[in-house]
């Protein structure tokens, strides 16, 4: 009983129920593993032996499983100034993330070859309080580095049909299609997934006469065909060719959504994300010169919104993620408000569960299909259904105690990532995060922050 640590509450959500029950799960600290998951709360009676520490009564606020975030750009090293593990990590435990998967690009070297991801193994070592698993990445002419990688552990692969934005001939060139099928040729058998951002094409320019500050403008650059040419390019190879399973990152546009039912129809082995942003934000309400909303692909117009939730919700769409994509203030260009111009990515880790369920209560979704797409699918995509994703006897102990109901507005203050500008700010959400546990541990308190607890997260 001294190496115990127990939670109780009536509302947990547990596997196979589609609301919260009353339950009471136990851990062995020195594994950090669930050993029991008994039904009805427990008093603290029946664990008289155990300090006030190591009982843990969560009373009606829900007990959720730990969220895994299967996209994020930490950036260290390299742009360690952008973001990075301590940071980043910090944040997604503030709103109760307790796995993330890195990306592969904008750190330096990008996550292309077994030495490079050594380095950023090394880089995070000490410095994580969320455990952190790592995304490979496929660039031209690294396919032989591809059975390797995976043998190292990262995850499964990335992929881009555009131009990154980064140093492309540095760091991240994007691929053609006689990459994508030599990767696809390397990888069939193996466990692992192949990801894709799915623009293809050239983006249109926008006229010279056009204002860089307005959002249509910028709108205009990125119009949702280069998705729609991106899903077929790939849709057609899955056909062609064996492959693993293919996964559309980041699914922005509305109009893509046939063709991904028409490939699931068909049997392809496809999933595909969205994120946060395309979910909870419209380009009608992003004001001149709001650079922080710039974001590639872009956020779109309300009715491609509400298009998005409807497959979210019919499960054409299988999960949400942040990607979570920072970057120094001066290159948001916030000065001048140039949307062109401006670097692209949305700064989200903390906010994207109570992001979701603020939008989501409105349209009658509930707690336990938040956390289906924010943790149950999500571990299974990064190949760690095995121990994350749910709260399940021989599981991580990874927990979460959680208010549906509490209000609060985003502040500046509030953010815990490095570079403190997101769109949220300002917003009113409902659903904070009292407690996030990290295998029993705790990791955040949102009353004491961070105070008196220490990274304890791991690299798997």
């Amino acid at each position: 009983m001294a190496s115990s640590r127990v939670f109780t509450g009536q509302n947990v959500l547990l596997p196979g129920h589609d609301a919260p029950v009353p339950a009471t799960i136990e851990i062995d600290k020195s594994t950090g593993k669930i050993t029991e998951v008994k039904p009805g709360t427990a008093g603290r009676a029946s664990y008289s032996p155990l300090g006030d520490g190591d009982f843990i009564d969560a009373g009606s606020k829900l007990i959720i499983p730990g969220l895994v975030d299967a996209h994020v750009h930490l950036n260290e090293p390299g742009r360690t100034d952008w973001e990075g593990f301590y940071t980043g990590t910090r944040a997604a435990a503030s709103g109760g993330v307790t796995t993330l998967v890195d990306m592969p690009l904008n750190s330096i070297p990008p996550t292309t070859t077994v030495a490079n991801l050594e380095v950023k193994r090394n880089a995070a070592k000490g410095q994580c309080w969320t455990d952190v698993a790592f995304w490979g990445g496929v660039i031209p002419g690294n396919e032989d580095d591809l059975t390797p990688l995976v043998e190292a552990g990262v995850k499964g692969f990335k992929c881009f049909l555009i131009e990154s934005g980064v140093e492309a001939s540095l760091e991240f060139p994007c691929v053609a299609e006689g990459d994508v099928v030599k990767a696809m040729n390397k990888l069939q058998g193996l466990p692992t997934v192949l990801q894709f951002h799915a623009e293809l094409g050239d983006p249109p320019s926008a006229p010279s006469s056009c204002n860089p500050r307005a959002y249509t403008t910028y709108l205009s650059t990125r119009p949702p065909a280069l998705e729609l040419s991106a899903i077929e390019l790939i849709t057609s190879l899955q056909s062609l060719h064996p492959s693993p399973r293919c996964h559309i990152v980041h699914l922005s546009a509305a109009s893509a959504l046939p063709l991904v039912r028409a490939a699931k129809a068909k049997g392809l082995n496809l999933t595909v994300e969205t994120c946060f942003h395309y979910l909870c934000l419209a380009a009608e309400s992003v004001g001149e010169g709001h650079v922080e909303f710039k974001c590639c692909p872009p956020i779109r117009e309300e009715a491609n919104r509400e298009a998005l939730w409807a497959a979210l919700k019919d499960g054409t769409i299988d999960m949400v993620v942040s990607d979570h994509s920072p970057c120094v203030a001066e290159l948001k260009k916030p000065q001048e408000g140039d949307l062109l111009g401006a670097w692209g990515g949305v700064s989200t880790l903390g906010l994207g569960l109570s992001a979701l369920w603020t939008e989501g209560r409105k349209r009658g979704v509930s707690a336990a299909q938040v956390v289906r797409w924010m943790s149950k699918r999500t571990a299974a995509h990064a190949g760690l259904a095995d121990r994350k994703g749910a709260i399940r006897v021989g599981h991580d102990a990874d927990l979460v105690i959680w208010d549906p109901e509490a209000e609060f507005t985003v502040t500046k203050e509030s953010l815990n990532f490095k570079n403190k500008m997101s769109p949220y700010e300002g917003m009113k959400m409902t659903g904070r995060v009292e407690r996030t546990y990290l295998r029993g541990q705790l990791v955040y308190d949102y009353r004491a922050k961070f105070e008196g607890v220490e990274p304890a997260g791991v690299l798997l």
